[in-house]
C-alpha cells in the first residue's frame, strides 16, 4: 500500500480546487505536485493565469494560492504500479472536508478521467459538489496537445482573481 506524503495546497481564498488521482512517482521524490518535467500542468496554469511557470516548490505552492487555486488528490492510498492511473487498486479516498470548510471552493475540477471517475465513486456521495472532469495533463495524454488543453481548461478559471 503506498501512502499519499504530500499536504494539500489551500487557503480561506481558494475557489477552485484542483484533484488529481494519485502522485506519480517522480512527485512523490520531490514531495510535491505534478514533479514530472514533462507534465504540462505548470506549464497550463501559468498560461492560464499569463505568468511565468513556476519552478520550485515554495514558488509553486505561492502561485497556486496567489490564484486562488487548490491542490490535492482524490486518493490517500492505494495499490499502484509505478504511475501508472491503470493500476490503481484499494483505493482509500482522502477526506476533502478540511479544503472545503476553510475555502470557498465554487469548482472542482478533476485533472483527467481517473481522478473524476474515482471523486465520483469515493467521494461525490459526501461533499454534493458536482466535478468537472477535464483532460489529463499527464504525458500519457500525448493526443492533446498544450493547446488543445489550454482551450479545455481555461474557462474555469476565468473568474478567480
Amino acid at each position: 500500500m503506498v501512502q499519499h506524503s504530500i499536504p494539500p495546497v489551500y487557503d480561506k481564498n481558494s475557489k477552485i480546487l484542483i484533484l488529481g488521482s494519485f502522485p506519480s512517482v517522480k512527485s512523490r521524490e520531490v514531495g510535491f505536485f505534478y514533479g514530472h518535467p514533462q507534465n504540462r500542468f505548470w506549464m497550463l496554469l501559468a498560461r492560464i493565469f499569463e505568468e511565468p511557470v513556476p519552478t520550485e516548490m515554495p514558488e509553486k505552492r505561492e502561485f497556486l494560492l496567489l490564484n486562488h487555486v487548490a491542490l490535492w488528490d482524490v486518493i490517500a492510498s492505494c495499490e499502484i504500479k509505478g504511475s501508472s492511473d491503470s493500476s490503481i487498486s484499494d483505493v482509500a479516498p482522502n477526506d476533502l472536508t478540511g479544503i472545503l470548510s476553510t475555502a470557498k471552493i465554487g469548482q472542482i475540477c478533476c485533472n483527467g478521467s481517473t481522478s473524476y471517475n474515482l471523486y465520483k465513486k469515493y467521494i461525490h456521495e459526501r461533499t454534493g459538489i458536482e466535478a468537472v472532469k477535464l483532460p489529463s495533463t499527464s504525458p500519457a495524454n500525448a493526443a492533446w496537445s498544450l493547446d488543445r488543453l489550454y482551450e479545455a481548461w481555461k474557462g474555469y478559471f476565468t473568474d478567480l482573481k
